[in-house]
């Protein structure tokens, strides 16, 4: 299994030294003790500051993890719309960004359990600058699609807004229970596997089960 990457702000940002010790102290406990299980307190011994800086800057514990989950996604967006620039058609396009959301998934584990199973289930995450972030990734994907329905890669005959849940379903559905109990899994079989589903659908060629 990939070792788990650091959760924390972009070099690039200049926040002040004891926000970001606060964020990479949390980003290291996590990969040992599940959040709830981490007090405020132990945060800011481990990151060397005084407590009080954590409701300063974040508001609360759930604040500063929203914040770090929210910097990680804006770091990764911005490298997948890096990674999608020289890439031509949709279909090509779709794959490579499915891939890299798996991957993203497999290789930082802090992150994927934390999102895929702590965040969301929070009634305060919804509307906050996390969300934000992922319908920012969310409408990548929508202009891919979109793309792909006026091309004529994709069939234009399904609702759009529901073909991209059944894309950002599927990664997340394959990837949690691997998530959940800590297993290995292929990226690139994962993606395989989903796009041959998403490219070719699931009728065979025998009896149509349709009545008309």
């Amino acid at each position: 299994m990939s070792e788990d990457k650091k959760i924390s702000s972009s070099e690039t940002r200049p926040h002040p030294p004891g926000r970001v010790k606060l964020a990479n102290a949390l980003s290291a406990l996590l990969n040992d003790k599940e959040f709830d299980a981490i007090t405020t307190s132990e945060i800011a011994r481990t990151a060397g500051v005084n407590e009080a800086l954590i409701y300063r800057y974040f508001g609360d514990k759930r604040g500063l993890l929203h914040q770090i989950l929210s910097e990680f996604l804006d770091d990764y967006i911005g490298q997948i719309e890096l990674d999608l620039g020289g890439i031509k058609g949709s279909l090509n396009r779709l794959r490579k960004l499915i891939w890299r959301h798996i991957h993203m998934l497999e290789s930082n584990r802090v992150f994927a359990r934390m999102f895929l199973v702590e965040v969301r289930s929070f009634p305060g995450y919804f509307g906050g600058h996390c969300y934000g972030q992922v319908k920012r990734y969310s409408n990548i994907l929508l202009g891919i699609l979109e793309e792909g329905m006026k091309n004529g890669e994709i069939r234009n005959d399904v609702p759009i807004r529901s073909l991209r849940q059944v894309v950002i379903g599927g990664i997340e559905h394959l990837c949690l229970p691997e998530v959940i109990f800590d297993r290995d899994f292929s990226a690139d079989q994962f993606t395989e596997d989903l796009c041959s589903i998403l490219f070719r659908g699931i009728a065979g060629e025998g009896k149509s089960g349709r009545e008309d």
